[in-house]
């Protein structure tokens, strides 16, 4: 929530702006009707400090926005990127629309909290505040600005609606373009491969002209936003102007309803334009406003708030048991399950079945990485979502990740705090020890985001050195022994008969070897 200091720094603004025109009305009064004296200087030093001091507010109010919009940003930044990386698999989403989400999408947010927000506030007060300061001087010219304020009111009301739906348009095609081009990046290979380049072209080409277009209707509402409030900010500056032109002249066409003096009237005169500033601020920060509230809808359904709707989770201090009831997975265009089975609690329990039958989905399911629509998991008869399973479960899955740095690092990602000794020992333990030996500088290797340099069935024993280091009291393991020659696979077989006691360990795997060690089997179709 942004905090109310730039909100009373632009109201203070509002106060400053009605002491300059008393203390420029009181400089022109003084000059050419007061007495020759300390007063003639007094005003004009009255007019300066005033001036000096709204500088002075309007740099802290600009300062105060920034800041609350930084504080916004990051808060934004922290749970969109999370939900990024817990993002679904399957998530019908293109991972670089939803990259696109949590990077542009919150900068969007910088002028909606620096700008709109406390001019909002401000743009309603201190009008207000002006028509009153001007009434004191003349009663007429304060209803001829509260007149025109009705119709400019409306006028920004059918503008601000146009206006979101252009915002909330052009922001959908930006996010599409952003997610198609990143994603067609990370496929250039296969693209090429495929000889599709001029078809990609075609895609590109069509999603930015889209986003052009949907550009032009948003600047065509802003434009015309900004004309309504500039041709109601002149029309009530220039009537204010005749009205007590006419008056001191008194050339009015009707009986003066009030005596005019000339400081009373150039006063009124001066705030009249100081009634549709804050307004004309708001109205340049209108487009922030739009782009804004449309990229928080986007941020809202990417990255939900945090604990809504959710028991206090539970830590698993020992081997759990799970229940899989009637457990369906959806990816959109195929749907897997249901699934009913269950995982004793300290056992291994081998799951099998054909290829694309749903194997790794369930795994990826027990850690809220798939889509799960209807049916329920259970962890010790209590719901995956009243459970905290993210850091307590041992995994290896088929396909390794590896961050930029050392052999050891890597596999310590499993568990920050670990000792070297203790790296080490995982290491050996899923028979890395050869790895060690062929390079000379073993665990401090170099390793790039690829992996570049280790063999399919090395990628493997890193991922099955996390699950070791973890140690967690359940292990889900997706193919280990994938990859893997037949003495590794052997190794890792009776490492994994090892790691099942006491453990509630559930492996995917297609090899009878490992499925014949099993305390339980399940067959999926």
């Amino acid at each position: 929530m942004t905090s109310n200091r730039a909100f009373l720094f632009w109201l203070l603004d509002g106060v400053l702006a009605i002491a300059v025109a008393a203390a420029l009305a009181l400089a022109v009064t003084c000059l050419t009707e007061g007495p020759f004296g300390g007063e003639r200087l007094l005003a004009p030093l009255l007019l300066v400090a005033a001036c000096l001091c709204r500088a002075q507010v309007q740099v802290l109010a600009t300062t105060a926005g920034q800041r609350d919009a930084a504080r916004e940003k990051h808060t934004w930044r922290t749970r969109a990127i999370g939900a990024v990386l817990r993002a679904p698999a399957g998530s019908r989403a293109m991972l670089g629309e939803r990259t696109a989400d949590a990077t542009d999408r919150i900068e969007d947010l910088d002028g909606y909290h620096a700008r709109f927000r406390p001019l909002r506030f401000a743009a309603v007060a201190t009008p207000l505040a002006v028509a009153a300061a001007a009434a004191l001087a003349s009663w007429v010219a304060a209803t001829i600005l509260l007149a025109t304020l009705v119709p400019f009111g409306l006028g920004m009301a059918l503008a601000g609606t146009a206006a979101a739906r252009a915002a909330a348009r052009q922001l959908d095609a930006l996010s599409k373009l952003s997610g198609l081009f990143i994603d067609r990046v990370r496929a250039l290979p296969i693209v090429i491969g495929f000889g599709a380049q001029e078809r990609v072209v075609r895609q590109l080409s069509g999603a930015t002209q889209e986003v052009a277009r949907r550009t032009l209707a948003v600047l065509r509402v802003a434009f015309l936003s900004s004309a309504v409030v500039e041709f109601f900010a002149a029309l009530s500056v220039a009537l204010v102007a005749v009205y007590c032109g006419f008056s001191l002249l008194g050339l009015l066409p009707f009986p003066a309803p009030e005596t005019l003096t000339l400081g009373r009237a150039l006063f009124v005169l001066v705030l009249a334009p100081e009634f549709y500033l804050p307004m004309r601020r708001l109205a340049a920060a209108y487009h922030d406003k739009q782009i804004g509230e449309a990229a928080l809808d986007r941020l809202s359904c990417l990255a939900p708030s945090p604990g809504s709707h959710m028991a206090p989770a539970v830590n698993q201090d020992s081997p759990p048991r799970l229940c899989f009831s009637a457990v369906e997975i959806d990816y959109g265009d195929r749907k897997l399950g249901p699934f009913t089975f269950d995982v004793p609690a300290g056992e291994l329990t081998v799951l099998s079945g054909p290829s694309g039958a749903g194997k790794s989905s369930l795994l990826n399911a027990l850690l809220g990485l798939a889509p799960v629509t209807t049916g329920e998991i259970l962890i010790d008869n209590l719901p995956l979502a009243a459970t905290r399973l993210q850091g307590q479960v041992s995994w290896a899955g088929q396909a390794t990740t590896f961050l930029p740095g050392t052999l050891g690092d890597n596999i310590r990602l499993a568990r920050p705090g670990a000792s070297d000794a203790e790296v080490e020992d995982a290491a050996h333990k899923v028979s890395l020890a050869a790895l060690l030996s062929a390079r000379a500088a073993g665990l401090d290797m170099l390793i790039d985001p690829h992996g570049s340099g280790l063999s399919g069935g090395e990628r493997r024993r890193v991922g099955m050195a996390r699950a070791v280091l973890r140690d967690a009291p359940l292990w889900l393991l997706d193919e280990p022994t994938a990859d893997l020659d037949a003495a590794s696979a052997s190794d890792l077989i009776a490492l994994v008969q090892t790691a099942a006691r006491g453990r509630t360990v559930l492996l995917v795997t297609h090899d009878p070897e490992i499925a014949a060690l099993a305390d339980h089997h399940v067959a999926i179709a």
